[in-house]
């Protein structure tokens, strides 16, 4: 499986943030080494996961060390093994040491959106069912969330507010009704994707017979959403969100809905224990 990562300029940018933050006005520790002095050094996991993160740890270090190489022997989406070596280094001994934490960082959050995300898609394997993420994520590290949300076997939802028009509650509240919603968003934007969420049985049929292209199902009961199933007849996709769990999320894809978003995959990160060490002289 393979998933395209941001554009370069979005991890630079990534990046220079981080070594902003961590690096400030200089590593006053890896003035300790020898300078020119280069080494090797190996970067394992301590337990299974899903790799993401290569392109912005590859970033930290080479900001530092134009000159590093760098060998991936699992890439991204790949799965890491407990104890495992998964890339090697070569540089200069104060870039990488400088650099360690800032690519560790990536690495170890983003590959736990990617291990999470495979977790939900291994679980709804044979439904039919297709996991997607939310806009429930780190703040400024949205594009590289939802590049792990991919590693890891998910979909994207929308990116941000321009990229689809999202009614909900408040929307329709404010319109007037979901039909009156529905029809100002494609007179105002016709070429963007129209979703609408619902509480209700009777507001998913108006939001059919409103033709909006995608319904969310909130926290629907499993009866309610084998209903809102058969309503549907395959004339619009639906969504589950709410309540989704681990746990109970096969049981949700079992109800024949086409989709299921997780808030959790990057909101609630657990980071993969990852860790750098130096073996010696180049």
């Amino acid at each position: 499986m393979s998933a395209v990562p941001p554009p370069a300029d979005v991890v630079a940018a990534d990046v220079a943030r981080a070594l902003a933050e961590d690096v400030g006005s200089g590593d006053i520790s890896a003035d300790l080494l020898p300078a020119g002095r280069r080494v090797r050094a190996t970067i394992r996991s301590r337990e299974n996961a899903v790799l993401c993160g290569a392109p912005w740890a590859e970033a930290c270090f080479r900001a530092l060390d134009p000159n590093v190489r760098i060998e991936w022997a699992v890439q991204d989406s790949g799965r890491l093994q407990a104890d495992g070596v998964f890339v090697h280094l070569v540089g200069d001994a104060r870039a990488l040491v400088t650099g360690e934490r800032s690519a560790i960082n990536f690495l170890q959050v983003l590959s736990g959106t990617a291990t999470a995300t495979a977790a939900y898609v291994e679980r709804v394997q044979g439904t039919g069912a297709r996991i997607l993420d939310t806009r429930k994520t780190l703040p400024g590290l949205r594009l590289a969330q939802k590049y792990a949300v991919r590693c890891g076997g998910g979909m994207n939802h929308r990116i941000g507010l321009f990229d689809a028009v999202m009614l909900k509650e408040n929307h329709i509240v404010a319109a007037g009704s979901i039909a009156q919603a529905a029809t100002t968003a494609r007179t105002l934007h016709p070429s963007a994707p129209l979703i609408c969420e619902v509480e209700s049985l009777d507001e998913l049929t108006q939001a059919i017979d409103a033709g909006v292209d995608r319904v969310l199902i909130d926290d629907f009961s499993l009866d309610d959403m084998r209903r809102a199933v058969s309503i549907a007849a395959g004339r619009v996709p639906l969504e589950v969100s709410g309540g989704v769990t681990l746990e109970r999320v096969r049981e949700i894809a079992l109800t024949g809905v086409d989709y299921i978003s997780v808030g959790s995959l990057t909101k609630h990160v657990r980071a993969v224990d990852l860790s750098m060490r130096i073996l010696g002289d180049a």
